[in-house]
């Protein structure tokens, strides 16, 4: 098969990636791709119509609650405690210092 993976193909790849690649890392990564791409191609020729689904057949429940609507009713607490505010919010210190 003709691989869709060529060494300007992996080029575009590795700019868009913002990855450097050395001439033997070129080499490599064009015989992995196309191993890879070649087990895909042999997965394709499986006959799979046989085969059962797997979705939704764990027997398996959501745990979760029903998403609702419901009122804030800790609003404001632990503000109290909160060294400093400004205009109705948490002021806390800079994370990143700018550059003098």
């Amino acid at each position: 098969m003709l691989s869709p993976i060529n060494k300007k193909t992996l080029e575009y790849l590795a700019e868009l990636a913002r990855i450097e690649l050395d001439p033997r890392e070129e080499e490599k990564f064009l015989k992995d791709l196309q191993k890879i791409l070649d087990y895909f191609e042999e997965l394709k020729m499986l006959d799979t119509k046989d085969t059962r689904l797997m979705t939704d057949d764990s027997g398996l429940k959501n745990v979760f609650r029903e998403d609702e609507e419901r009122k804030n009713t800790n609003h404001q607490a632990g503000i109290e405690a909160f060294p400093e505010k400004q205009d109705g919010y948490l002021k806390i210190p800079p994370v990143f210092e700018s550059e003098p």
